[in-house]
């Protein structure tokens, strides 16, 4: 495999990863990378790459981020999130990747991108609905505030140096798996 086609996919999870944080910001800041030409995307994706696709995208991250600042939107917002985390998580991973046959590239995109950006999803919305649960909402803004620093720092990363997205994914699914395994009941 071509160290091209590695990094592409480094860069796809990376986003993907990014995408079960905000959906919208990692699509926003692969948009800005393609239309700066900071990255290439694959023929049939360029158009993200395209002002209107900036312009868009930016005024939905923008709205996003801010609508997670409301404690009963937040929730609300959860609820659609995880299934467009999956859709988006898998575009970003398809968009991205280099060289492969197009069979193992949409295999890759739905198991490894739409696969990690579900369990993201899955795991903030959990971990939202315990913070409403146990602090009333007052909690919210701050986990909304880390969700969506991750999701910046992640996605930079993504673009700027793929290989050191795809350790801080799995350090990211580590820690979710130890809590999940903590909160698990014991049988």
């Amino acid at each position: 495999m071509a160290p091209e086609t590695i990094i592409s996919i480094f860069l796809g999870i990376g986003l993907a990863a990014s995408v079960g944080f905000r959906v919208f910001l990692p699509l926003f800041a692969l948009s800005l990378a393609a239309y700066l030409d900071i990255w290439q995307l694959n023929e049939s994706w360029q158009w993200i790459g395209s002002l209107a696709a900036l312009v868009t995208l930016g005024v939905a991250t923008f709205i996003e981020i801010f609508a997670y600042f409301i404690p009963w939107v937040d929730n609300a917002l959860d609820s659609i999130a995880v299934p467009l985390a999956a859709i988006a998580g898998t575009a970003v991973m398809v968009s991205t990747v280099a060289n492969l046959d197009p069979v193992v590239t949409w295999s890759l995109a739905i198991i490894a991108g739409g696969g990690t950006a579900t369990a993201i999803k899955g795991a903030n919305a959990a971990g939202r609905l315990t913070s409403t649960a146990t602090t009333g909402g007052i909690a919210n803004p701050v986990v909304s505030t880390i969700e969506t620093g991750t999701a910046v720092a992640v996605s930079t990363a993504s673009i700027l140096v793929p290989p050191i997205a795809a350790i801080l994914v799995i350090i990211i699914l580590f820690i979710i798996f130890r809590i999940y395994r903590k909160l698990r009941p014991k049988k």
